[in-house]
């Protein structure tokens, strides 16, 4: 069993995040069940390798004492993600954030055309990130600009898609998975590739399996973390 020192000098945890659960909720379910349990000081080092939204969930990779200076280095590693797009309808979030707010044509769609699709998205693509997104233009976080109804124009930027599968197919949704560099918006993916069926598409589905060589399988959920400390006496 891990020892207070043990985290104090540094570990990397990997955590399943639930669905609804933001990446700050499930570092502060970690860290003050450290500090409760273990009697680490309020103040030690904590954080997570990579945001995960509240409606995906999947791999959050924490870091404690001195592994927080490899947060960099993991957040630069090639992730792997599986979920579901809806074909045949947008929202301006891109995913179940908002409500629908167009519908598009979809009985043209055939599985021919959807594979033959997938390799236009292959390698090194532009990509523009949602809308309603925490990127930062002119000082403010874009979904702020995008709640409060102000249109600002989002510069695309290049991302590399490393592997795109195409593993159910069932309109209006298609099942994938995606291995993809550091800063690629699986939100602006499903968009991007409803656009590119002659149709409209969003995500309703979304999982984080891999950062590099870590696994989810390998992986605790946030909520049994509790569980797995044994408390120390000492802090009694």
């Amino acid at each position: 069993m891990l020892t207070p020192e043990d985290y104090l000098n540094g570990q990397v945890l990997l955590i399943d995040k639930p669905l609804k659960w933001s990446s700050f909720q499930a570092v502060n379910k970690l860290k003050y069940a450290l500090i409760n349990k273990l009697g680490l000081p309020k103040k030690f080092k904590i954080g997570h390798a990579g945001t995960l939204d509240p409606l995906a969930t999947g791999l959050l990779i924490v870091c404690t004492g001195k592994f927080t200076k490899s947060i960099s280095e993991i957040q630069g590693q090639a992730k792997e993600y599986t979920g579901t797009f809806y074909i045949g309808a947008t929202t301006p979030s891109y995913d179940l954030e908002t409500e629908i707010d167009a519908t598009f044509p979809t009985e043209h769609i055939t599985s021919d055309l959807i594979h033959e699709t997938v390799k236009q998205f292959l390698g090194e693509i532009d990509q523009k990130p949602p809308v309603f997104s925490a990127i930062k233009k002119d000082g403010v976080r874009l979904y702020e600009h995008a709640r409060a109804g102000v249109e600002v124009e989002i510069a695309s930027r290049k991302t590399q898609i490393h592997e795109f599968e195409i593993t159910r197919i069932a309109l209006p949704e298609i099942d994938f998975r995606v291995v993809c560099s550091k800063g690629t918006y699986i939100r602006s993916l499903a968009y991007d590739f409803g656009l590119a069926l002659q149709s409209g598409g969003h995500l309703t589905v979304l999982r984080r399996t891999k950062i590099g060589d870590y696994d989810v399988k390998n992986a605790i959920d946030v909520t049994l973390f509790d569980e797995s400390i044994v408390p120390n006496d000492a802090s009694k």
